[in-house]
C-alpha cells in the first residue's frame, strides 16, 4: 500500500473500502475499493476524517485484506455453506440451506490465534435458516503475509472445513403417551399438538401416536411396534417423574434399547431420558414440555434429524447454559440456553 494525501489522489484508484459511522444510527460504505478518486471528493473524505488514502501496489508476499477474506472464508466453507462478497474488507458465510450449524470449535480458536485474523460464528449446534449469516472473517490490515495466510488456510480447512450445515432429515416420528388417566379419558392429552409443531419444524413425518396406561409392558410393546412399522424416532410423553406409578423410563429399557442417559443438566427438562434401540433415538419426555416452551427437548431434536448420534459427552456438556432463565418473552434460540461447549 502507498499513502497518498488526498489532495494528490485525484485518478488514483482507492485501495481499500472507507466507511462512514453515523452514530447510533449507521454504519455503512462510502466509498467502494478500486474508487478512481475525483476532485468532488476531496472535502467528503476530509469530512469523513480522511487525510491520506492508500493506494494499492501489488507486492508477492502480501495479500489484499478482501482478497485474503475471501480466501480464508473459502477454506473454511463446508457443505451448506456459501460465501458473500468482501464490504468494507469483511466476508460473511451465509447457509446455504436450513439445517444445523457445526462449527469446529478447536480449529477455530487455533485460527484466532492467527495474527492480524479474526473469525466469528454463531454457536455451535445452533439451528440457521436459509441465508441466515452465521459466520464472518476479516484481516485486520490493509494486507497480510501470504505465507501467514495459507496457514490460515490450512487451518479453517483441514481436517474439516471450519463451518458446516447439516440437513434435517425427514423422520418418521411415533409417539407413545403414557398415563392411566390419559389412557381412561379422565384427562385430555396435552402433547400431541406441541410434539407435532416441534418435529414440523424439521420437516418430520408423524405416523400417528398411541395412548398406554402407567404398565412397562405396554410401553414396550407400542415402541417395538413402532419401530416394525419403519419409526426413525419415537417420543415417549408423560410418567418421566420420581413417583412410584411412573412406568416410562422402564418400559423404555424394557422394550431392549440402551439408554444413553437418564437425567439432563439443563432446567426445565431435568427428567430427559434418551436411549437407542438400534438405530432409532426413543427419547422419554418430561411434563415439563407441556408449559415450558423450552426444554431438554428443544436442544436434543435438532441433533437427531441432522443425523447425529447423541452421546452422554454431549448432554454432560449441556449443563454449561442448561439453564433457562425463563424470561418474561422468551427470545430462544436467541439466547445462552443450551449454547454448550466444543461438543
Amino acid at each position: 500500500m502507498r499513502k497518498v494525501a488526498i489532495e494528490e489522489a485525484v485518478g488514483l484508484p482507492l485501495g481499500h473500502d472507507i466507511t462512514e459511522i453515523l452514530p447510533g444510527k449507521a454504519k455503512r460504505r462510502a466509498f467502494r475499493r478500486g474508487h478512481i478518486i475525483r476532485a468532488q471528493d476531496i472535502e467528503r473524505l476530509r469530512s469523513l476524517g480522511k487525510e491520506h488514502i492508500y493506494v494499492w501496489e501489488a507486492e508477492d508476499h502480501l495479500v489484499h485484506e478482501d482478497d485474503a477474506a475471501v480466501r480464508l472464508a473459502s477454506s473454511a466453507a463446508g457443505l451448506g455453506v456459501s460465501i458473500g462478497t468482501p464490504n468494507q474488507g469483511r466476508v460473511n458465510l451465509q447457509a446455504a440451506i436450513p439445517g444445523l450449524l457445526k462449527i469446529r470449535v478447536n480449529q477455530l480458536q487455533w485460527l484466532n490465534n492467527c495474527d492480524g485474523i479474526i473469525f466469528a460464528t454463531l454457536h455451535n449446534n445452533s439451528v440457521v435458516n436459509k441465508n441466515q449469516v452465521v459466520a464472518g472473517t476479516r484481516i485486520i490490515p490493509l494486507a497480510i503475509n501470504n505465507d501467514l495466510l495459507l496457514e490460515a488456510e490450512h487451518l479453517a480447512s483441514q481436517p474439516l472445513p471450519l463451518v458446516e450445515i447439516k440437513p434435517f432429515q425427514p423422520l418418521w416420528v411415533g409417539v407413545v403417551t403414557t398415563g392411566s388417566e390419559v389412557n381412561s379419558g379422565l384427562i385430555r392429552d396435552g402433547f400431541s399438538h406441541i410434539l407435532r409443531q416441534k418435529v414440523n419444524a424439521f420437516g418430520g413425518r408423524w405416523m400417528g401416536q398411541t395412548i398406554v396406561p402407567d404398565n412397562a409392558e405396554l410401553i414396550a410393546g407400542e415402541i417395538n411396534n413402532f419401530v416394525a412399522e419403519g419409526a426413525q424416532l419415537i417420543l415417549v410423553t408423560g410418567g418421566m417423574s420420581v413417583d412410584a406409578d411412573d412406568a416410562t423410563p422402564r418400559g423404555i429399557r424394557t422394550s431392549g434399547a440402551q439408554v444413553v442417559f437418564h437425567g439432563a443438566p439443563v432446567l426445565p427438562g431435568s427428567h430427559f431420558m434418551l436411549a437407542y434401540l438400534g438405530r432409532v433415538p426413543i427419547c422419554g419426555v418430561p411434563g415439563g414440555a407441556l408449559f415450558n416452551k423450552v426444554t431438554t427437548l428443544d436442544l436434543v431434536l435438532p441433533r437427531i434429524f441432522a443425523g447425529e448420534r447423541v452421546s452422554k459427552a454431549d448432554i454432560v456438556a449441556l449443563g454449561h447454559g442448561g439453564l433457562c432463565q425463563e424470561c418474561p418473552s422468551c427470545q430462544y434460540p436467541n439466547c445462552s440456553f443450551g449454547k454448550a461447549g466444543p461438543f
